[in-house]
């Protein structure tokens, strides 16, 4: 005899969530339209087309002879590596599964039922699932061409606002916002708010910046005790299949971030790896270079077609291609993958990871035989 099964009960803000979409993975298309995976172009997920630093796979491999062992929990070497990059204290940095992890953590830590986050519209979509995951409430400040409004976004904070997300550049529409102009935003935040309003700047594409628009963000985070600076080995570094990111703030809030941190929340490989690939300027500087040409390849190629683009500060590109569905579908078929983003409120535009010179050409070859038709 067999009882009624009773139905599944959670969170209504729980079930509510979205999932991430994720690109689409390679074998999964060739599979769907019968291709070759081997001449499948991937430009959908913002990874560095370079391939790991080689420095960064010997170390992977030396640790490995050590995986028996659970990875070091507070990560000291990595630690001390960024310490001495960045100039804080070892005490200052959070490591994360990614980025992606620290932005999580940070919700976690801040965030709750009757609280509430500010962030832009057309930002990154873990803001939102991290804000929906918490049961927390979400305030979305309109963008202004189609980056982040700061002054709208300082209006926005509310009295239960405990989180405000910038990204920056941001995803998926590769804007940015000046130095002097975050400086400000924070000076306002900290003066009309204190301590009581955490701002996460999340760097993922930092590195990708021409040097004169960089700025010491650690700098700023030695100025405001209510600032988060989020960063990752996924993009500039190469590392995106190893997971591992980091985050700089001050005692009070680095102590908030590893009481909810998860133990062994970064492998051993990735912290050799990224011990490694964060000594390799060599291979940073390969990375910048190859995104700045290949970012005016693509968008010669948009300004040619008559395409409107958004000038990016990423190792992306946000096109308008107007009927995107139908256009990302034909790209499919002829094996290029790229990132659709109805889902962030954008359904005329696909986004483009820049590759190297030869896959940024397939895509352009393939996207002209679509408009084409």
């Amino acid at each position: 005899m067999t009882t009624a099964s009773k139905p599944l009960v959670a969170p209504r803000h729980v079930s509510a969530i979205a999932p991430y979409q994720a690109g689409k993975p390679i074998e999964e298309l060739a599979r769907e339209f019968g291709l070759d995976p081997a001449g499948i172009v991937k430009l959908a997920s913002n990874e560095n087309p370079l391939g790991m630093p080689e420095s960064a796979r010997k170390a992977m491999l030396a640790a490995a002879e050590s995986l028996a062992r659970y990875p070091d929990p507070n990560g000291f070497d990595l630690k001390a590596a960024l310490s001495q990059r960045y100039g804080v204290p070892a005490s200052w940095i959070t490591l994360g599964n990614g980025s992606n992890d620290i932005l999580e953590i940070a919700a976690l830590a801040l965030l709750e039922p009757g609280a509430s986050a500010v962030y832009a519209q057309h930002s990154f979509a873990v803001y939102r699932l991290a804000t929906q995951a918490r049961g927390a409430r979400h305030i979305v400040v309109p963008a202004r061409d189609y980056g982040h409004d700061l002054d709208a976004m300082f209006e926005a904070i509310a009295d239960d606002t405990r989180l405000v997300f910038i990204a920056n550049p941001n995803n998926p529409t590769g804007t940015f916002v000046p130095g002097d102009r975050v400086a400000a935003f924070l000076e306002r935040v900290h003066e009309t708010h204190g301590d009581r309003v955490t701002v996460v700047l999340d760097e993922a594409y930092n590195e990708y910046l021409d040097p004169e628009l960089r700025f010491d963000s650690t700098d700023l985070v030695r100025r405001y005790a209510n600032l988060i600076v989020s960063r990752t080995f996924s993009k500039a570094y190469g590392l995106a299949g190893l997971r591992v990111g980091f985050a700089v703030a001050q005692p009070a809030l680095t102590d908030l971030l590893n009481r909810v941190r998860q133990p062994f929340n970064v492998n051993t490989l990735a912290q050799a790896a990224a011990i490694a690939a964060l000594a390799d300027a060599d291979y940073l500087q390969r990375a910048y270079e190859s995104n700045k040409a290949g970012k005016a390849q693509l968008c010669a190629a948009f300004e040619r077609l008559g395409l409107r683009y958004v000038p990016s500060y990423g190792n992306f590109v946000l096109v308008r291609v107007g009927d995107a569905p139908r256009i990302n579908l034909e790209l499919l078929k002829r094996g290029v993958i790229v990132r659709p983003v109805a889902g962030d409120g954008l359904p005329e535009w696909l986004r483009v990871t820049i590759g190297l010179p030869q896959e940024n050409a397939r895509f352009i070859e393939a996207l002209e035989a679509v408009l084409e038709e």
